[in-house]
């Protein structure tokens, strides 16, 4: 009796010194919580549009050669690269001093078929001859002045003319040089619009259309100049070597620095525009025979197994198309390993949108 009276004396004093009877069941299970620990990610709108980065030159809308018309030696040719001149105005003449003799001929067989048509039309007003030599007098003189205007032609092509108002760009002879008949003389450049003409791949036109936006660097005036530049066109055919589309932007005047042909500009297209689309990792997407799926933690902190609808990919992003709402907790981690109705604790959140 005395060592069971000591027994219970002893039993109060271990459980207030922290013995195994010190925490309660309930209270273990809130210090250990239990669930398999994931990382999710809040499905959010994302921008997927794909883009593409491209550069060219800077060229002028037009950009002509002036080439002779006759061949000749050159007596005057007083532009130089870097001039500029308007529409008509003479650049450079050709020695046509056997040209004008030529139509210094033709004027003067001219004159001798007139007289000659008046002599025979005198003489057929009283029966003289008969209407058939008046008509072969008559084709005579259409001959001559044809001949006239075929010589007074090559006259003029002794001077050469301006097509177009520019800059010279290019002078490929010197006074007292012959030049061969449309041998290129000088190259002239339309300032007033400039253009950059970039190449794209053939799968990357189909959303773009003339007019649109494109903003344009160019590496003289520095990357802080953004140029408002438009879609002027875009070609109707690819480039048979490289099987590109050309697109030609217009770029406005710029008062910073003047731009000259040849600067390197720079773009970057939206080609796929795919704004404010849900997007989950490509890692949360798992397929099976019945299409995509991923795994959504519910109010309950459980695993729920939803099927998807999916679209493009874009880095490490998948677009989902259906099957998800905004907000919603999908699991980072590649759902085959995890199984529908476990529960989780979530240990870490990713931004879907950033």
């Amino acid at each position: 009796m005395r060592r069971l009276l000591a027994l219970l004396a002893v039993s109060p004093l271990v459980t207030a010194c922290g013995g195994p009877s010190a925490v309660t069941p309930s209270q273990a299970s809130t210090a250990a919580p239990r669930g398999l620990p994931v990382e999710v990610v809040r499905v959010a709108p994302r921008d997927l549009s794909r883009q593409v980065s491209v550069s060219a030159p800077v060229e002028p809308l037009r950009h002509i050669e002036v080439a002779s018309q006759i061949a000749g030696v050159i007596t005057l040719l007083e532009v130089e690269a870097g001039d500029r001149v308007e529409k008509g105005a003479v650049l450079a003449t050709l020695d046509v001093r056997e040209t004008r003799a030529e139509l210094a001929r033709a004027r003067a067989l001219l004159g001798e078929q007139q007289v000659n048509l008046e002599r025979l039309e005198k003489l057929r007003a009283r029966n003289y001859i008969d209407e058939a030599s008046l008509s072969i007098a008559k084709t005579g003189l259409a001959v001559a002045q044809a001949e006239v205007g075929l010589w007074e032609t090559r006259v003029s092509f002794g001077t050469v003319r301006a097509p177009i108002s520019g800059i010279v760009t290019a002078r490929y002879f010197e006074p007292g040089e012959a030049i061969a008949q449309h041998a290129p003389l000088l190259a002239l450049a339309d300032f007033s619009q400039l253009v950059v003409r970039f190449g794209l791949s053939e799968l990357d036109v189909a959303g773009l259309e003339a007019g649109d936006a494109v903003p344009v660097t160019v590496d003289a005036l520095g990357p802080e100049v953004t140029l408002p530049g438009t879609l002027r066109r875009i070609m109707p055919a690819t480039e048979s070597a490289s099987r590109l589309v050309t697109l030609e932007v217009a770029l406005p005047d710029t008062d910073r620095a003047p731009l000259r042909l040849g600067y390197l500009a720079r773009t970057t297209l939206v080609v796929d525009r795919r704004d404010n689309v849900l997007a989950v990792p490509i890692s949360s997407v798992g397929l099976r025979a019945g299409g995509s799926y991923v795994m959504v933690v519910n109010d309950r902190n459980q695993l729920q197994q939803r099927e998807v609808e999916v679209g493009v990919s874009r880095g490490n992003w998948r677009e989902i198309t259906g099957g998800l709402a905004a907000g919603e907790a999908v699991v980072t981690s590649s759902p085959a390993d995890l199984t529908a109705g476990e529960a989780v604790r979530i240990v870490r959140e990713l931004d879907a949108s950033a």
